[in-house]
């Protein structure tokens, strides 16, 4: 979906205009001249099915008249890496528990990464992927998107230092039934949480830079399991942080197809001396018809905008977060930039080690909170974060009720 869609069409636009016309949306004006220069090609892409690539590589060549080399498979990487020795930059849109191997092979490869969100699903993973970058000089960059939303960027700039320390919180991002059902056919390898989680794991991690000390999270299972799919229909994870405020993250997949937005979605932090509100589904822009209901647009995240030749530019915050990674690595390439001097530009593998620590746990806890709730013991499992790594607290153990998890402090 976003590999086809975001991706490629951001990628069309980067070949088409450069790198500049994008960078003063994201601060990084400064470099528009010097980096005018740059041309970009996008060489292959690669799907899972011969189909699917095939139809991304029709599409591309319509949008720019360039046609990239196809490749389909299980693990079609391996063979780009061996066509292409020279390649720069892998972009990986598969599904969220297949990044690891194609992140791990890029960097084998010394080129550089711009991943989609969650980075991986386990913290050990993380580890692997931070250290093998920097053993190989690269980057790994991950699809944040919501930090570049306007909205969050007052938030993070402005607003959180009005509303004094922050107390507690809630954050939901609720996805239509198709995701569940048509759209995705690995749910039962993921859920709700570890899919769009992320975002909001990661955006308040952005906002506060506070690293967890504890969690919890319980998940349910009922409207999926009506259609034979054995997945969570929601979870819900509460995660208590260092500077002491206390978050809820609500996810399901589950919103009928005839709910008027394409998501539901917004946050809201309580602090000492205020409060904000951000509702990201409804923004004001609403329209109804006859035989199509009401409908509601986010016409922030990616919009097209006509050029004078009839053809359309690819803009939005959803195309920002690709912006700072690609440029992070033309810094590294053509300006003789390191890791460390980029860092603070562009959503890092080791911050997305955070998030990655949040889902581990929140997986690992939700599944045991399931059980013992159908056994009638209540949710009573949490997770510590400390010095000694995380530990799983289960009292319904009869011997132990701790068990490690991980033993390095995050």
């Amino acid at each position: 979906m976003f590999g086809g869609d975001v991706h490629a069409r951001a990628y069309a636009d980067l070949q088409r205009a450069g790198i500049s016309p994008q960078l003063g949306r994201v601060g990084l004006d400064a470099w528009a001249r010097e980096m005018a220069a740059i041309k970009f090609e996008l060489v292959a892409i690669a799907t899972r099915s011969e189909k699917s690539a095939r139809r991304a590589q029709k599409n591309y060549k319509d949008c720019t008249g360039s046609k990239p080399r196809m490749y389909s498979g299980e693990k079609p990487w391996l063979e780009i890496f061996r066509d292409f020795c020279d390649l720069d930059v892998m972009a990986v849109a598969t599904p969220d528990h297949l990044h690891t191997e194609v992140i791990l092979a890029a960097l084998k490869a010394r080129v550089h990464v711009i991943t989609e969100k969650p980075m991986c699903l386990d913290i050990a993973e993380a580890d692997q992927i931070i250290d093998l970058a920097k053993k190989k000089n690269r980057i790994v960059a991950v699809d944040m998107h919501k930090r570049y939303d306007p909205d969050h960027l007052r938030i993070r700039d402005d607003i959180k230092n009005r509303i004094g320390e922050p107390l507690y919180g809630t954050a939901y991002l609720e996805e239509p039934l198709e995701v569940s059902t048509s759209t995705f056919k690995w749910v039962e390898q993921s859920d709700p949480f570890s899919y769009v989680g992320p975002h909001w794991v990661d955006l308040i991690y952005h906002y506060y830079k506070s690293k967890p000390v504890s969690l919890t999270a319980v998940g349910q299972k009922k409207r999926l399991l009506r259609g034979g799919i054995n997945a969570y229909d929601a979870v819900q994870v509460r995660v208590d942080f260092e500077n002491g405020m206390s978050i809820n993250f609500h996810n399901n997949w589950i919103t009928p197809p005839d709910f008027e937005g394409p998501v539901n979605q917004g946050h809201e932090i309580v602090g000492a001396d205020g409060k904000v509100e951000s509702d990201q589904q409804y923004r004001g822009f609403r329209w109804w018809h006859k035989g199509g209901g009401s409908r509601t647009a986010n016409n922030h995240f990616t919009r097209d905008v006509k050029r004078p030749d009839a053809t359309t530019a690819y803009i939005g915050y959803g195309v920002d977060s690709l912006t700072v990674g690609l440029a992070a690595i033309c810094r590294m390439k053509f300006f003789g930039a390191s890791r460390e001097d980029v860092a603070e530009i562009y959503p890092t593998a080791e911050e997305a080690r955070i998030t990655v620590a949040i889902i581990h746990a929140a997986r690992i806890v939700r599944d045991l909170n399931f059980k013992y709730l159908h056994q009638g013991k209540g949710a009573t499992v949490t997770a510590r974060f400390g010095k000694d790594g995380i530990t799983i607290v289960d009292p319904n153990q009869t011997r132990g009720i701790f068990r490690k998890l991980y033993n390095r402090v995050l």
